[in-house]
């Protein structure tokens, strides 16, 4: 199932629930995606929806910190559940403890003794990361 079928499932079941948050949340995220298709007159692949999803999220973590500094309390609860929603979508994001796993195993796979290796460890660690 694409992520776009997975948020119109979603939104189905968010009209069905009387999920208002959820719905309301969804929709922006499919009007987002429909615009930008219309722009660009393709059809969106799997990972340019994650790309539109993200930019969503990052809207929505920049608005956090904007109500957070206004102390508008209503607005930081219904923006963090607007994220809660959205961070559904995108992939796991590996911790700081997963990263230097993968790194380290990188470095002795790669067998680097010095910065000048950083190229090859680099190409070793971002396709797992």
């Amino acid at each position: 199932m694409t992520i776009k079928e997975q948020l119109m499932a979603d939104l189905k079941l968010a009209m069905k629930e009387k999920n208002a948050l959820k719905k309301s949340t969804v929709t922006m995220v499919r009007a987002a995606i429909l615009q930008q298709e219309k722009d660009n007159k393709t059809t969106l692949e799997d990972d340019e929806v994650l790309s539109i999803i993200s930019k969503q999220v990052k809207q929505r973590k920049d608005s956090l910190e904007e109500f957070k500094n206004a102390q508008r309390e209503d607005l930081v609860e219904q923006t963090q559940k607007e994220l809660d929603i959205l961070m559904e979508y995108l992939p796991r994001q590996l911790n700081e403890e997963e990263i230097r796993q993968i790194v380290n195993e990188s470095i002795t796979e790669v067998g680097a003794t010095s910065m000048k290796d950083m190229g090859k460890i680099m190409s070793s660690v971002m396709p797992k990361v």
